[in-house]
């Protein structure tokens, strides 16, 4: 991989960050849309004429553009077309492409998720693979633990605050080094979706030096949600 990554962006992926699945509780994740707003809008600023979204799902799948957003799980229409579906990770990522991307210019734009069990290796083999088409972004799509307090899906887990306090630290500071230590066992322990995709972001990212700013970083449902934007220094 000689083309350089020119800039990245974190993004969670909660259904409820799309208004219509919400429905009357959308305004209380307007901070978090605003900052996913304002990472993906960096994305687009940056001169990239490729962009791959990243994200999880029960097994590796490389997906070929035209793809289409799917929420009908949580309620709205399936959308009508022959290009399949995307998983929830990738299917937020491509509503928050077509919020920041507007109009969309011409940006090749490429769908992959990364399965949940995938090693820390092949998370950087990936990455070592890709190919892009000139400069190009990347947008990794990824919540935290889902063990932050009794309310949370994976109910209260002591070990949850700090490991999301360091996934924070790392974003926060693009730190490479950190986000590629993050253990899977203990990540998957935690129902962390964004390990393997925060990983193939440090892996692509090797190399660069990076001015990084934390756009949002909360556990509104007990789950930790970040934002994180980093653009290339040199």
């Amino acid at each position: 991989m000689t083309v350089p990554l020119v800039a990245a962006a974190v993004c969670p992926h909660p259904p409820m960050i799309v208004p219509e699945v919400a429905s009357g509780a959308a305004p209380e994740l307007d901070p978090l849309r605003a900052a996913c707003d304002a990472a993906v809008r960096r994305l687009a600023e940056s001169g990239a004429r490729s962009l791959l979204v990243v994200g999880n799902n029960s097994s590796t799948v490389d997906y070929n553009f035209p793809v289409r957003a799917s929420f009908a799980r949580w309620g709205l229409p399936e959308p009508p077309g022959e290009p399949p579906s995307l998983p929830l990770s990738l299917s937020v990522g491509e509503w928050l492409i077509n919020r920041a991307f507007v109009p969309i210019p011409a940006v090749h734009r490429r769908f992959v998720a990364i399965g949940d069990g995938t090693p820390v290796d092949e998370c950087a083999a990936f990455a070592r693979r890709i190919e892009p088409e000139g400069p190009w972004a990347l947008l990794a799509m990824g919540d935290g633990s889902a063990c932050r307090g009794i309310g949370a899906p994976g109910y209260d887990d002591p070990r949850a605050l700090p490991y999301d306090e360091a996934v924070e630290r790392a974003l926060a500071s693009a730190d490479l080094d950190a986000l590629t230590s993050l253990d899977p066992v203990l990540s998957a322990e935690l129902m962390v979706s964004g390990r393997a995709p925060w990983q193939v972001l440090a892996a692509a990212a090797a190399g660069g030096t990076w001015r990084a700013t934390m756009e949002y970083s909360g556990a509104p449902y007990g789950v930790a949600y970040f934002v994180a934007s980093w653009e290339r220094e040199l």
